[in-house]
């Protein structure tokens, strides 16, 4: 895999908190887009969409699993019955790496950052949560069109800032 160091901007995001069991995340991410598209805060065709996973969903009881579905939006979001909030996602070094294909596979790539690259890496985690990038969307498109970026915060380097 082809891992890149970036300077990632912080990035305002509305945020849907999923808490419970991986499999109803799709239930989550449908109450979103609902969102999404009835108040037009955060438009998928003008705004970018994001994931801040928090778990392994392998290692965790389903109960405890957090992911926030996110999207970015230009403004506080206001308070809503839809318990959609407003969040930041920091700026900072990241190791980022391409993911073609089922996000259903996405696992494999986080796995890759983790276990092979990080420890031969050098660097050091920041505290923040691995996230996602979707760069595309939609339920009817093929595997190979499926991309998204998955972001591994990093440390500043020594005597730099983030």
């Amino acid at each position: 895999m082809d891992v890149k160091i970036v300077n990632q901007e912080s990035v305002m995001v509305a945020v849907l908190e999923h808490r419970g069991a991986p499999a109803l995340l799709n239930d989550s991410v449908s109450h979103f887009i609902k969102w999404r598209k009835t108040t037009g805060l955060s438009p998928v065709e003008r705004s970018q969409t994001y994931g801040i996973l928090y778990d392994n969903p392998e290692t965790i009881p389903a109960a405890d699993f957090r992911f926030d579905i996110c999207g970015s939006v230009t403004q506080e979001v206001p308070a809503n019955a839809d318990r959609i909030i407003t969040k930041l996602i920091p700026a900072g070094r990241c190791a980022v790496v391409r993911h073609v294909g089922s996000r259903d596979r996405i696992g494999e790539s986080v796995y890759y950052l983790y276990q092979q690259w990080l420890p031969e890496s050098g660097e050091e985690l920041r505290d923040f949560p691995v996230f996602f990038h979707y760069l595309t969307l939609g339920l009817d498109q093929p595997e190979s069109e499926q991309l998204t970026d998955v972001y591994l915060p990093l440390n500043a380097l020594d005597g730099m800032s983030a």
